[in-house]
């Protein structure tokens, strides 16, 4: 067994007392005081801008929610938090519910806030690349297989007819050194996430190929709880996800507070840089437009998943995605299309 089955295995013992907890019941929010919600969040990330914008505009207060937010500090924590009953919600890589349920353990998405993958080559001196053949040539650097964008690049270089090694070598360096590599002339290339990216193009570096286009709808974070937790406590998600629904519009149709959130979310990056890597999230459409999960999103991420091997991918997508709250959320929205 897998150290992630062997680790869900165990979640699934402490999930029988995770649902023994007595979590307090949501009144509607004029006449009642807020309801505490232990929120988990992989890592403190500017692709969670919705929920930082939600956070700081009020709107899950106005929901009736008070969220104590908390980095877990990677996606099998946060779905930890979860299992082991110390969240009652948290966001990360859908894919450890997936993982859960083919195990035979509990766990549901439920939403999803990020839409599109979250990863860009950025290089100095190579010009825009358009199809993924152009990489032929180069040093490309990444985090270490099996991290994502290790990963994704690898799919992303085979499915274009390329020979790893011959054709296109790949530098594994220590996550979150990538641009570093790239601007010290290791390699030609680097695949990199924001802030990083915006960093790295105050520095004279350029996006030349973003994932997000190349891979389309893919729901690269999602909201997980336990079913049993949604079931007793129905109010408290429709609350949630409707919270999310407006915050993600807000992102949208005001960049310019997002732009603010993430100052005061990021206080030790540049406000240029915070400001440059927020118009790039909105340009290339990462945050979640709707909380809903859509099936193309879905599909692309377990095809993906599948081929690292993570997943096997025979459940029915029902079994695993409960979209009911996220649609009753959209459908109270105001001018919803």
């Amino acid at each position: 067994m897998s150290p992630l089955a062997t680790y869900l295995t165990r979640g699934s013992a402490a999930f029988a007392a995770a649902a023994s907890l007595a979590f307090l019941n949501v009144q509607p929010a004029r006449s009642a005081p807020l309801t505490e919600i232990n929120f988990s969040e992989a890592v403190h990330n500017l692709g969670y801008i919705d929920l930082y914008v939600g956070m700081h505009a009020g709107i899950f207060k106005k929901h009736g929610l008070d969220l104590k937010v908390s980095a877990a500090g990677g996606d099998t924590q946060t779905f930890a938090a979860v299992l082991g009953g110390s969240a009652q919600f948290a966001i990360g890589d859908p894919t450890m519910v997936e993982i859960s349920r083919e195990h035979g353990g509990p766990g549901e998405v439920i939403g999803t806030v990020v839409q599109r993958a979250h990863y860009f080559a950025v290089a100095s001196h190579v010009p825009k690349i358009t199809n993924p053949k152009q990489f032929k040539g180069l040093t490309i650097a990444t985090s270490p297989d099996p991290n994502t964008n290790y990963s994704v690049t690898k799919k992303l270089l085979q499915d274009a007819g390329l020979q790893i090694g011959s054709d296109v070598k790949m530098l594994p360096v220590n996550p979150g050194t990538e641009i570093a590599a790239m601007l010290a002339g290791r390699a030609d290339v680097a695949i990199a996430y924001q802030p990083g990216v915006a960093e790295a193009e105050a520095q004279g570096a350029k996006i030349v190929f973003d994932f997000s286009n190349s891979m389309g709808p893919f729901c690269n974070t999602g909201i997980m709880t336990l079913p049993d937790y949604a079931k007793a406590h129905p109010d408290v998600v429709h609350a949630l996800l409707a919270s999310f629904e407006e915050a993600d519009r807000m992102v949208y149709s005001n960049p310019g507070y997002a732009k603010q959130v993430a100052r005061e979310e990021f206080p030790e990056l540049p406000a240029t840089v915070v400001n440059r890597a927020i118009d790039e999230e909105i340009e290339y459409k990462i945050p979640a437009q709707s909380v809903v999960v859509e099936q193309n999103q879905w599909t692309t991420l377990m095809a993906m998943q599948k081929y690292l091997g993570n997943v096997k991918n025979v459940l029915p997508t029902s079994q695993v995605v409960n979209n009911t709250y996220a649609e009753q959320a959209l459908k109270a929205m105001p001018h919803t299309h």
